[in-house]
């Protein structure tokens, strides 16, 4: 029983050098995310944000938005960081479509995630109905040997 099928025709060279390419992308995807900035700005220029991995990175606010109610100024704030957080996403999904190409799974993932959580979740259903169905036999058993 030696016939491993098409495991015994790997090229491990092949393989390696794939593996090593992989780790150099990750490394440079890592470098590269963290260098990344969103930023945002209220179309008045009242309320600038820098937005990155760590969270809020800066909020700078005009003096002249102190002329503005409290809650127009939160309104704008919050808006403004919105922005700045959709900026850090697209520049992070173009950075990660430049560094791994189009068709990688991450940059899938960032274009429509929902999608890809779709076999999962139906796993985890098939998982559920296999542990009930377990479950409720276990339970026969049980009252068949009257435990």
């Amino acid at each position: 029983m030696t016939d491993f099928g098409d495991f015994g025709n790997i090229d491990m060279d092949r393989l390696l050098e794939s593996v090593d390419r992989q780790i150099a992308k990750s490394e440079e995807l890592q470098k590269g995310m963290e260098l990344l900035v969103g930023r945002g700005e209220d179309p008045d220029g009242l309320v600038v944000v820098e937005y990155a991995g760590e969270g809020l990175r800066t909020l700078d606010i005009r003096s002249k938005a102190m002329r503005l109610s409290a809650a127009e100024l939160s309104e704008r704030i919050k808006a403004t960081v919105q922005a700045a957080i959709e900026d850090l996403q697209r520049r992070t999904q173009e950075f990660m479509v430049e560094t791994l190409g189009v068709d990688s799974a991450p940059a899938r993932m960032m274009q429509n995630p929902e999608a890809l959580l779709r076999p999962v979740k139906r796993a985890e259903a098939s998982y559920d109905r296999a542990f009930e169905s377990v479950m409720a036999d276990l339970d026969r058993i049980r009252r068949d040997l009257d435990l």
